[in-house]
């Protein structure tokens, strides 16, 4: 396994050790003791599983309030999406600034997503599913999101007319987010 860090302090890229032959192939998408051994240790609580059927569609950017803060482990199993997190740290030297990354079927590469990060993704293929493992159960109340194309972060998704919720249409901008995330 492989672990790549970014320029944000505790957002990883993530690639597996996956062993191919004629029969196709196999992989450990998670062990414990892996991410231990590397110094990355959560207790994960939940998967969740997504399908989206077009491309385009843009999910996010969300996150939940301390203290039901997640951290994410997120891939792709079938397809391709351009991957974001963004660090909402309030005392963070990279505040607002976010990383984007492909993440697919093909490539298999993850996302270690930490407590203080915003994430969202984009479809950039048709029947895209994405799997992710959270450290914290799913609190509606703690629920929160940031405008996907929020002008002060400038991320340079995919597309410009995603295909949303009417939640993540109506998220705040950073400037007005609401944020209890201290580095």
């Amino acid at each position: 396994m492989n672990i790549i860090s970014t320029k944000l302090d505790g957002l990883y890229i993530v690639e597996p050790d996956v062993h191919g032959d004629s029969r196709g192939f196999f992989m450990e998408s998670y062990s414990s003791a892996k991410f231990s051994h590397l110094g990355i240790d959560f207790q994960f609580v939940q998967d969740n599983h997504s399908l989206s059927v077009e491309t385009g569609v843009l999910r996010g950017l969300h996150y939940q309030l301390n203290p039901k803060a997640q951290t994410k482990l997120v891939r792709v199993v079938a397809g391709a999406i351009y991957d974001v997190a963004v660090d909402i740290r309030k005392d963070s030297s990279t505040f607002g600034q976010w990383v984007g990354v492909i993440l697919s079927e093909a490539n298999k590469r993850q996302l270690l997503v930490p407590q203080g990060f915003a994430h969202g993704f984009c479809t950039v293929v048709p029947n895209t599913q994405v799997l992710y493992k959270v450290d914290e159960y799913y609190s509606p109340e703690h629920d929160r999101g940031i405008l996907w194309s929020d002008s002060s972060l400038g991320i340079d998704w995919p597309t410009s007319m995603p295909i949303l919720s009417e939640k993540d249409k109506k998220h705040p901008i950073l400037q007005d987010a609401e944020i209890n995330f201290y580095k």
